[in-house]
């Protein structure tokens, strides 16, 4: 069997990224190699130290440098508010709102019964028993609007009534600064379901 050739190697490392395929990963190597070595060595350095150190949040499941990330053991956080995401960039991408400062739990995916991810796979044990153990009182199910995001949101939602905990669902709707001729059908008819 030959040797596959270095260059080929590291496209094919850049391809494992999302939305990368083989024409990108190509660019992204030569231009790395021809215009940037110093820069592949800083971005090979980095991937390295990030393997070597991020774990996950041993109470939320984000990723982190520590057992416990910033946000867990930050008093200023109000801890009878739980938002259940999906993954750790959703919970920085509502992070960056500042609108929220509750604290987290990050399932690590969704239910998806074609390709045998059940609740178990998920961490919802996890979860309930992270409400059963402090002083939640509102779980904000934050999942994706997708078909697996809304079965995942339900299955908590019914575990949660079971414990008796307040269950409160992100809404959707019409974006601000849009104009409804531009909105897609499904959205503008859970808008007008979930009017207020």
């Amino acid at each position: 069997m030959a040797a596959v050739h270095p260059l080929e190697q590291l496209i094919q490392a850049l391809r494992i990224l999302p939305g990368v395929g083989v024409k990108s990963a190509s660019r992204m190597a030569f231009h790395m190699l021809q215009h940037d070595p110093q820069g592949a060595q800083r971005l090979a350095q980095a991937l390295n130290h990030a393997v070597e150190h991020i774990q996950h949040c041993q109470r939320c499941h984000t990723l982190t440098d520590l057992s416990i990330c910033s946000t867990c053991s930050d008093q200023r956080r109000d801890a009878t508010k739980l938002c259940v995401v999906e993954t750790p960039a959703d919970q920085t991408a509502l992070e960056r709102t500042g609108a929220y400062q509750g604290l987290y739990f990050v399932l690590m995916g969704r239910i998806n019964p074609l390709e045998g991810i059940g609740p178990k796979d998920i961490g919802i044990h996890q979860l309930l028993a992270r409400v059963s153990e402090g002083p939640v009182r509102e779980v904000i199910l934050a999942t994706n609007f997708t078909s697996e995001g809304e079965a995942t949101a339900h299955v908590i939602a019914e575990a949660l009534k079971a414990r008796g905990v307040s269950c409160t669902r992100l809404s959707r709707g019409v974006p601000i600064g849009s104009e409804l001729e531009y909105v897609d059908l499904g959205t503008i008819a859970h808008a007008l379901v979930d009017r207020r």
